[in-house]
């Protein structure tokens, strides 16, 4: 097989114009947690949180005037945690049909229209809060169910679209616009809130979704054989690199499928993931600002550094994995396992190792950056492993692992809530202990159940050799 040139390829092409996409999905759902802090009266949000008195404050800088002609509601602590939630529930019910739908109708229009209709619903966000909280709830979980589409959709994309050798290049490029959409919609809707005012973080973000609406509809298409513009060569190498790999029998093998011990070992590492993930994403503002004395909200950047280095980590380790298995001959499994240990393992010493810090806030932002970072070695460990094992239903098998791995986004910050209620140094190292064994178990189950070859049900003939 003669690979054919990485520059403006077809498939580049795609995993760009994805990254955009879910660069915009993820600034869409994380501006909300940055604006709610304009959009609730000050006095409503909280009864002052208990701050433990283990460090000293850190002095504030100078306020600019800031703008403050946006509404304010009155919405207490509980109803915070309902509107900020809602998204999940949204986006756990749509996981499985949208890798099935996408086995059907093609990752294309469920991706395009997923990501249009979450802009869409963001931009009718200010006037639903206007109307009320039941409004706002709703319209967060029906963007919830738009983006649960999403990532199944272009997993199942890929299926047809990445040549096996350059799956961790085109995946890691594609998804790592999620973290990049954290880290620049972070500060950013600050700054947005700032100096104009709320309801803008809303209205540019989906006002840019639409806009990369039309370019995804126009550019892309679900399959190499049906793009307008692709050369013959890249044609005939993505698809002779496949050919062994698709299944074309066209029904679903559910039962092979959730007997299947390796998809196990990706659902439990997803989840374990994921939990760290969530926990953190959720709740470091609230730890910098009530253990470290160090307010996050001021200090945009700090919150966004850890999803920076995930970023780049995603980005680097793409392309270390594809070098292994392609120039080194290490076997798929061997990468995937390898990897996921890293980004599992590392993370977990890490975060526990900033429950030690004590009052030395830089340290403590070292090791949850680190912590976050190496977690991106995990996107070319675990994480498209859906696609080594059956690339024709990886949409499925990853609607499947993605719905088990969004539980810890809705019971994971309630948990580590109900575990600070006195904001004690020790009661945070507790939530953080729990999130490493989390990590470690996940990282041993799936380093002794996972695969790395395509698995007997995931292929044509698999019917006939059965009977």
């Amino acid at each position: 097989l003669v690979s054919v040139p990485a520059c403006c390829s077809a498939r580049y092409n795609l995993a760009l114009l994805a990254c955009f996409g879910f660069f915009l999905l993820y600034a869409l759902r994380v501006n909300l947690s940055v604006a709610l802090v304009d959009m609730v009266e000050p006095n409503t949000s909280l009864a002052k949180n208990v701050t433990s008195n283990v460090c000293p404050e850190h002095s504030s800088t100078i306020n600019a005037p800031r703008n403050t002609t946006g509404e304010k509601y009155s919405w207490d602590a509980d109803t915070q945690g309902w509107i900020l939630g809602s998204f999940f529930y949204g986006y756990i019910i749509t996981q499985i049909p949208g890798g099935y739908l996408a086995s059907k109708i093609g990752g294309k229009l469920l991706l395009g229209f997923g990501i249009f209709g979450t802009s869409v619903f963001t931009l009718l966000t200010p006037l639903a809060a206007n109307l009320g909280v039941g409004y706002l709830i709703a319209v967060r979980a029906l963007e919830g169910l738009g983006e649960g589409v999403t990532f199944p959709a272009m997993h199942s994309m890929w299926s047809s679209w990445a040549p096996p050798l350059e799956r961790s290049k085109l995946l890691s490029i594609s998804y790592a616009g999620a973290q990049l959409g954290t880290v620049v919609s972070l500060p950013l809707s600050g700054l947005i809130c700032y100096y104009m005012n709320w309801v803008y973080v809303f209205y540019i973000f989906g006002a840019l979704g639409v806009l990369w609406w039309f370019f995804w509809m126009f550019l892309v298409s679900d399959t190499p054989e049906t793009h307008r513009s692709i050369s013959h060569a890249e044609r005939e190498y993505i698809l002779s690199s496949l050919k062994d790999q698709l299944s074309t029998q066209k029904s679903v093998p559910w039962r092979p499928m959730l007997k299947s011990l390796p998809l196990w070992a990706i659902v439990v590492a997803h989840f374990s993931y994921n939990w760290t993930f969530y926990t953190l994403l959720t709740l470091l503002p609230t730890y910098m600002k009530e253990i470290l004395r160090f307010d996050a909200q001021e200090n945009g950047f700090l919150s966004a550094l850890p999803y920076f280095g995930c970023w780049l980590c995603i980005i680097l380790s793409g392309q270390i994995a594809d070098y292994l298995r392609e120039k080194q001959n290490f076997s798929t499994v061997c990468v995937r396992k390898c990897f996921t240990l890293i980004g599992m393992i590392g993370p977990a010493v890490f975060l526990v190792a900033a429950g030690f810090t004590g009052c030395n806030y830089a340290l403590a932002v070292a090791f949850v950056t680190i912590s976050t970072t190496l977690g991106g070695f995990c996107t070319s460990g675990y994480s498209i492993n859906h696609l080594d094992i059956a690339p024709s239903y990886a949409g499925i098998l990853l609607g499947i692992t993605n719905s088990f791995a969004t539980i810890p986004g809705m019971v994971g910050p309630v948990i580590a809530k109900n575990l600070t209620h006195n904001n004690t140094v020790g009661e945070w190292q507790m939530v953080f202990y729990i999130a490493a064994s989390i990590n470690l178990f996940g990282a041993i189950f799936f380093a002794l159940f996972a695969s790395g070859e395509v698995q007997d049900w995931a292929v044509s003939g698999y019917h006939l050799h059965r009977n």
